[in-house]
């Protein structure tokens, strides 16, 4: 296409409106500018405060922050580094006996301390003019410390110094807290000692009781009758034997089925007769024996009385000269005593028997028994409670596994079980020769290397991989020392107050004494002579 000339051209259009923009631009700046100009005159007097109180916000604001703390030319951080070291040698001087320092010390901490306050009252910051005499002052006092000794070398030593004596002081007030409770766990409350002599004098004095023992034995054969529930206990009281034999019956089905074997010493026998023989226990069968009738039972065939006989032996249980490291609990020689080891003996006290429960004299019986005399053993020789949940133990804390012949032959890691409420099986027993294992560890242990004292660890030795475990709720123990949940006591078969607080001692735990008081008649009339309940 051909072009058009010049003047047929379209005329360019004209940029008057770019003009136009920047003219009312500039009127707008302006009457913004005179807007801002008359409001500055209205509010400049109402301004002041509000920059004030922005100005004072963010100081304070600054002072909660750390920034001055951590300012390595702070004066506040110098005067509380000063206080916190100043305390410290304040006790440490006093601890010296340096009580004039140690005044000087504490005079200067509270003018620090007063400087501090003053500084935090105004709401500004410290300054190094304001601070400079009481930091200079108290530096003078922290070096007069360290001359002394007071650095921190010297606090370390010390107060190591003072933790390891108060560990001395704690270790032996924790074992004089042994020692004495041992002993009166050991005392014969005087109540005991009293129906022990009263029932001695009844004894001898009763001709209808001498009588009753001869119309006794006309029913001996009930005592090797295995049809019947037979439970044997052995112990030197008889209020607690009362109480095992009683709680038994009382909560028995048939208590004209149970038979008692009570074993006891030539001291207690007496009086044991005359009350089992002058009460009547719901028809139960009771037989008394003491352990000095048994010829067997000599030195030649019980290696605990061959131990008896040997004289270091003698000191370490009797002379208190053994090794100071065993406690004193383990130091008890009524651990030794032939009643705690008849256990070990069944079969030879009852060679008629069968299968036997044994009970010892410290708990209460609160539920039937009889079920258990049908419990599968599956071969085992004893039926037993484990021990090792919890608080209680298993080998390794009852054995010395630093000693070959333990190491080699248990699992240090076997579960631990219960004396106290045992099902045993003497034909098992005789059958796997049980009597003659304890022999043989007992005789292994006369210097004492292998276990220290008590009828467990043998125990756990004599029965191992022999022991059925049983339903723990027949036998609940730790009323005699520790806090047992209530629905495993309400639940029990058996209350086991194993530990120091027995529940006829006056150390008896106060919960759990009514348990075992509810099976004493104290209307009796020789208790009410004895005990004031």
């Amino acid at each position: 296409m051909r072009r058009r000339g010049f003047d047929f051209r379209r005329p360019a259009r004209r940029r008057w409106i770019s003009g136009g923009w920047v003219l009312w631009l500039v009127i707008g700046g302006l009457g913004v500018l005179m807007f801002l100009s008359l409001f500055s005159r209205e509010s400049q007097p109402r301004s002041a405060p509000l920059v004030r109180q922005h100005h004072i916000t963010t100081f304070v604001e600054g002072l909660n922050v750390t920034d001055e703390m951590l300012s390595p030319h702070s004066a506040t951080r110098q005067v509380v580094d000063q206080i916190s070291l100043a305390k410290s040698y304040v006790t440490i001087a006093k601890e010296s006996n340096n009580i004039r320092f140690a005044g000087e010390l504490s005079a200067q901490l509270h003018r620090s301390q007063d400087l501090l306050s003053s500084v935090a009252a105004r709401g500004t910051q410290l300054t190094i003019e304001e601070a400079e005499t009481t930091i200079r002052d108290m530096a003078f006092l922290l070096f007069q410390a360290q001359q002394l000794h007071y650095d921190s070398s010297s606090m370390i030593a010390k107060l190591k110094g003072q933790v390891q004596s108060f560990e001395e002081k704690s270790k032996s007030e924790a074992e004089k807290s042994t020692k004495y409770g041992q002993i009166a766990a050991e005392e014969l409350p005087k109540g005991l000692y009293c129906l022990g002599l009263k029932l001695t004098m009844e004894w001898f004095q009763n001709s209808n009781a001498q009588r009753k023992l001869v119309e006794q034995r006309r029913v001996s054969e009930r005592l090797k009758d295995n049809r019947l529930y037979h439970y044997c206990v052995f112990s030197d009281n008889i209020l607690a034997a009362s109480v095992v034999v009683n709680s038994t019956t009382l909560n028995s089905k048939h208590p004209d089925l149970i038979v008692f074997h009570l074993v006891t010493d030539d001291v207690n026998y007496a009086p044991m007769k005359a009350w089992f023989f002058l009460n009547n226990f719901h028809g139960a069968t009771v037989e008394i024996q003491k352990v000095e009738d048994f010829s067997w039972l000599n030195a030649s065939y019980v290696p605990v009385l061959k131990q008896l006989q040997d004289s270091e032996t003698q000191n370490f249980y009797f002379s208190g000269s053994g090794d100071s490291r065993t406690p004193i609990k383990f130091r008890n020689p009524k651990y030794l005593s032939l009643l705690n080891h008849l256990r070990f003996y069944i079969p030879e006290v009852y060679p008629a028997l069968e299968k036997v429960v044994f009970l010892d004299d410290d708990v209460v019986v609160q539920k039937d028994l009889s079920d258990l005399f049908s419990i599968n053993l599956n071969g085992n020789v004893m039926g037993a409670v484990e021990t090792c949940m919890e608080t209680f133990h298993r080998f390794h804390k009852y054995l010395n596994y630093s000693h070959p012949l333990i190491r080699a032959h248990f699992d240090p890691d076997a579960c631990g079980w219960a004396f106290g409420m045992n099902v045993i099986d003497l034909r098992e027993w005789r059958k796997r020769n049980v009597t003659g294992i304890y022999h043989y560890w007992q005789e292994r242990n006369k210097d004492h290397t292998l276990w220290k004292l008590g009828s467990l660890p043998p125990g756990l030795l004599a029965f191992y991989g022999l022991v059925e475990t049983l339903d723990p709720k027949w036998h609940v123990l730790g009323l005699g020392y520790t806090t047992v949940e209530p629905s495993l006591i309400k639940e029990g078969a058996v209350l086991h107050y194993n530990g120091n607080m027995k529940p006829w001692l006056k150390i008896a735990m106060e919960k759990y004494k009514g348990l075992w008081d509810r099976y004493v008649d104290y209307s009796h009339p020789l208790l009410q002579r004895c005990f004031v309940h």
